[in-house]
This record gives structure tokens, sequence and C-alpha cells, in this order.
């Protein structure tokens, strides 16, 4: 984890929220994120929170940027969050938030009735991944204002600059949203033995084609992939998914138990071998995309 304590031009401690690392050359109609794997923690939100650092990052998707980092030399940019998911959450609408946790009247239009929010899980959230309230107090409606403003409507732009930058240079655009899983979560609703969860929205957010690929590949690699549940995609995945306009969008979940101690959060001796088989199945999909636009891709 980094703490931020010094030489911070962002009002919100923050010298660089996010990051575009760009292959040299983009020859991939393909754009992947991670807008959960942040673990710059400000010291203001720190002081401000009533758990331990440790608590606090088990909301993030740790290391799933350096587990996705070689789609960059393969010809695909990766765009990834420095801000952690417990302080701002870019995976959901951008005034998706709970009147109980502010001073002050939040904006007319925010919404503050979904069930995101009712879970504590709003753009700003008010508990982390386990449930455990991150404040001890209400915060200033300003507060949310800010991040919002400085960080998630700044985030976004880049997102939708870099799709409609793929579009405009392949005629369509593979959005990958990159994600990791408490293997935990598997038991209420999907196969505990599941490693990866494809969702696409139960099939409005891309064309089948898409996530057919990607369940054949890591199936091949020998992953027990499922679809959809418990995780068929957020904002990011429902909002940049316009298959009728060739932007297609694949939310991907890795069961943190495969590269992970998810109590400690160190890396452990599978993650060198996930990289590679990750990278071996995005190769594999990439290549197939690699002749020309099949006729069904082209029409959804």
């Amino acid at each position: 984890m980094t703490v931020t304590d010094q030489d911070q031009p962002d009002v919100l401690g923050f010298s660089s929220p996010f990051a575009i690392d760009e292959p040299a050359d983009h020859t991939l109609p393909f754009v992947f994120n991670t807008g959960h794997s942040g673990s710059v923690y400000p010291a203001a939100f720190l002081a401000a929170s009533r758990l331990q650092p440790l608590a606090l990052r088990r909301s993030e998707d740790a290391y799933v940027e350096r587990l996705f980092a070689p789609v960059v030399a393969m010809g695909a940019p990766l765009l990834k969050a420095n801000f952690p998911r417990a302080y701002l959450d870019v995976n959901r609408e951008p005034y998706e938030l709970d009147p109980r946790m502010f001073d002050g009247r939040l904006p007319p239009f925010a919404n503050t009735r979904s069930m995101r929010v009712a879970g504590g899980l709003g753009t700003v959230p008010r508990v982390v991944a386990d449930g455990q309230e991150i404040y001890g107090g209400r915060l200033d409606v300003e507060e949310a204002v800010q991040r919002i403003e400085h960080l998630y409507k700044p985030y976004h732009r880049a997102l939708r600059a870099l799709i409609q930058r793929t579009s405009r240079s392949f005629g369509q655009c593979f959005l990958i949203d990159c994600h990791s899983m408490p293997s935990s979560s598997l038991g209420r609703e999907a196969d505990p033995k599941a490693d990866i969860v494809l969702g696409d929205r139960f099939g409005t957010a891309c064309a089948p084609d898409l996530i057919e690929r990607f369940e054949a590949a890591f199936r091949t690699r020998g992953f027990a992939v499922v679809r959809n549940k418990p995780y068929a995609g957020g904002f990011i995945t429902e909002h940049y998914g316009e298959p009728n306009l060739g932007r297609h969008a694949l939310q991907i979940e890795i069961n943190r138990a495969l590269y992970m101690n998810e109590a400690s959060l160190a890396v452990t001796s599978g993650f060198d071998a996930l990289v590679e088989a990750l990278s071996w199945v995005v190769a594999t999909v990439a290549e197939s995309y690699a002749d020309p636009i099949p006729r069904s891709i082209a029409a959804e």
C-alpha cells in the first residue's frame, strides 16, 4: 500500500490519480481497464477511517493491474486507477450516493435508492467489501462532490477517449473490465470452484462471440468458468457495452485464491503462472480477431 503525504498537487492528495499504459503500437481492437486495483491511500482518508489499512485494502482488486500488464506489449492500452475502491468506486454511476453518509444536501439528480447504495457500496462507499463501516462519522457532502469531480469524471473521460480512439482505428472496440473476487463469495450463487466469472450483463453488453471466445480460451487452460453469476458486470460493463454500435464490454472476475493470500494480501507462488495463463488467453482471443471482422460481430 502507498500512503501519500507529500508532493501532492491534487486537492485530494493524489499526484497521479490514474495512469494509462500505452503500447508502442496500438495493434489490437482492445482496451483493458482495472478500476478497482488502486492502492494509494491519502493520509487524510486513513485518518478519517475507523478501519486499519489492511481492512480497507480488502476492497481492492489487488494486483490485477499486474496480472494484465502484459497486454500492453501485445498492443492494447491498459487504464488503471491509483486511488482505492474504498475511497471512490468508478464502477458505479457518478452520483450513486447514500444520504445517510453526508452532512449537507446531495444534488437532486443523485441516485440514492439503488441496490448498491442500500448495500453501502455506492460511488463513495460506506463499507468495505466485507461489510465493515469505513467512517466513524458523517462526511461533508462537498467531500463526495470533490471526489467525483476530481477523480471519477476524469477517469471516465480517459476511458471514453480510449474506447472512441479504438473504435475509430479498428471500426470496433472490445473493452475488458478486469477484476478479482474473494473466493468466499462464490459459494452463494456460483460453483465454489469457479476460477473465472465472465460478465456480459446477461448477453446485453457484448456480442455473444466475444464471451464465447474468452470462455473457450480459459477452459482450454484448465480454468473453471461460469457466466454472470454472481457477477454480471457493473456500471462500466453496462454503460460502455453498446454492441449495436460496435462497442463491446466484458467483465472478467478472477478468483483471488489463484494468486494471493486473501488474509495477508501477499502474492503466492501461483501469481506468475496466472500471469502467463492470462497472457495466453488474451493472445489467443486477440489472434482470433486478426482475420477480417466476422459479419456477426460487425452487425451486432
